[in-house]
């Protein structure tokens, strides 16, 4: 009787463990809760006609959002200061990446499909596709240059460069990789390229664009590594995996990982607000993970701001402290965009 109490208890007792255990995720989650979140939600935008989801951002600097919307095979262009979807166009196929060219008034998309098409930025009329074989997706304005960069590929994967003068691909310029590349970010004081190869393994590549060297910054116990964000000043490069989700901090100048923090799971874009010191993580699971550097070594998570399940992508707008989120279309539900303000 003694021995099968005994068991009964110890059998209760695990089981109570098991059931009060919280996935790692959600347990990072709900971390840091704090009086006052460090993220705002201050608008929800409706956006009528847009179906699907939606990709990645970009802006004109003022007063226009542009984002890609892959059920709609469109591109998206928000009046922030309106809080209303102002213009919508097609002729972009499976789209991904999308950047708005400064100077030139262009709008550049990129296409799953190989594809990258450019835009007048005031009549939204085609100028010209140009084909690059496969999955065109990130893109990032290289000013020193003045060049249009663009990630693409599979297992030949590469960074191109177009120039927005002639809309032509730049050959000199091409940055091959060792994989697909997915997010990716260049330096403005120097000649590097810092690149996200997930299918090469668990490393981020340093790739010096002039001579075409790479270095590799292999890390342990984490992969999926898709989103990247530069804090340049510093000297620091933040990568986030998805299994399991952390934000990774590397020392650009040794490629020496120096941190690593739990936040939120299945993020596509990630983050950093140089006026505060922070990094936003944005998470499909229904949060965006808001990180504060203390030093260039040590890292807090500061909250987790509850946004909604699907929405990974987005985009920060530095000139007015805003953190702007795509939300896919759902049942009868149009796509959104929700707004947030930072909180000092």
């Amino acid at each position: 009787m003694k021995r099968a109490l005994l068991i009964l208890l110890v059998t209760t007792a695990a089981l109570l463990l098991w059931v009060g255990r919280k996935p790692y995720s959600v347990a990072a989650q709900e971390a840091a809760r704090p009086s006052r979140m460090p993220l705002q939600l201050y608008e929800k935008v409706p956006l009528p006609g847009l179906e699907g989801r939606i990709d990645h951002f970009s802006s004109n600097g003022k007063r226009l959002l542009m984002f890609s919307v892959v059920g709609s095979h469109s591109v998206g262009i928000e009046n922030w200061f309106e809080g209303k979807l102002v213009h919508s166009f097609r002729g972009a196929t499976d789209p991904q990446g999308v950047l708005y060219v400064p100077g030139f008034n262009k709008i550049v998309n990129a296409g799953a499909d190989g594809k990258v098409s450019i835009f007048d930025g005031s009549t939204y009329a085609l100028q010209k596709t140009i084909d690059l074989g496969a999955d065109a997706d990130n893109l990032r304005w290289d000013a020193k240059h003045k060049w249009v960069l663009v990630g693409y590929g599979e297992d030949d994967g590469g960074i191109a460069a177009i120039d927005p003068a002639t809309n032509e691909t730049v050959p000199k310029a091409l940055v091959k990789t060792g994989g697909h590349p997915e997010s990716f970010q260049i330096e403005t004081n120097g000649n590097r390229v810092f690149v996200n190869c997930p299918d090469a393994g668990q490393i981020v590549e340093s790739i010096n664009r002039d001579t075409g060297q790479m270095t590799k910054w292999p890390f342990q116990g984490a992969k999926g590594n898709y989103a990247m964000a530069l804090n340049e000043a510093d000297h620091r490069l933040f990568t986030v995996t998805r299994k399991p989700p952390f934000l990774l901090v590397f020392d650009t100048e040794t490629g020496r990982e120096v941190a690593r923090i739990p936040v939120v799971g299945e993020t596509d874009d990630v983050y950093f607000d140089a006026a505060r010191k922070r990094v936003y993580v944005i998470g499909a699971e229904g949060f965006i993970s808001v990180v504060q550097q203390v030093d260039p070594d040590h890292y807090q998570l500061l909250a987790n701001v509850p946004s909604i399940v699907g929405a990974r992508t987005g985009l920060w707008f530095p000139q007015h402290d805003r953190l702007y989120i795509g939300v896919q279309a759902e049942g009868n539900k149009p796509a959104q965009l929700f707004g947030y303000e930072a909180e000092d």
